[in-house]
């Protein structure tokens, strides 16, 4: 997936796309402008000088799991009855593991992704409209998942900001 960002020179949304669509588009502008990851909200720092990071020569060790599928490996740490279960599963612990948190998410009713959202949106709301009129109702509005009701509390904000962090609070696919 590819990281899309958006730009804002104060609360006027200047530029959205990849960092270095970014870069390119903003060079020589950069001053004041604040960018955002719009997958998580945070602020992403742009190296504005567009120096390509080193490389290594020597190749990296192959890390473990099937990187053509998305497969990563990671670490679990489960007790040894837990362990002991998994171990009895048909197609092993992995796939046991993929299936658990396959019926979690469908039995989870969206609970995660609104939650994810509502946090991306106040990331950027507290970062450019911390200050605006009707901030502190609009979060409590935003966490309630009341957003008809967050929608107008935010009705008087500048409109880069408001449409942007509106956009933000509404559940993704990704999510």
């Amino acid at each position: 997936m590819t990281q899309t960002c958006t730009a804002f020179l104060g609360t006027t949304r200047v530029a959205r796309g990849t960092p270095d669509e970014l870069i390119a588009t903003l060079r020589g502008r950069e001053q004041g402008v604040l960018v955002f990851d719009d997958t998580t909200g945070r602020a992403v720092d742009l190296d504005w000088r567009g120096v390509a990071p080193k490389t290594d020569e020597t190749e990296a060790p192959r890390r473990r799991g099937r990187p053509k599928l998305g497969v990563t490996a990671r670490e679990v740490t489960l007790l040894p009855r837990q362990w002991d279960w998994l171990a009895q599963q048909p197609g092993g612990a992995s796939q046991a593991l993929r299936r658990l948190v396959d019926e979690a998410r469908k039995a989870d009713g969206g609970r995660t992704a609104r939650r994810t959202a509502h946090e991306r949106a106040y990331r950027v709301m507290s970062a450019l409209g911390g200050d605006l009129p009707g901030f502190e109702e609009a979060s409590r509005l935003l966490f309630a998942d009341k957003l008809a009701e967050f929608a107008d509390a935010i009705g008087t904000w500048p409109a880069d900001l408001r449409d942007h962090v509106l956009e933000l609070a509404q559940p993704s696919p990704e999510d």
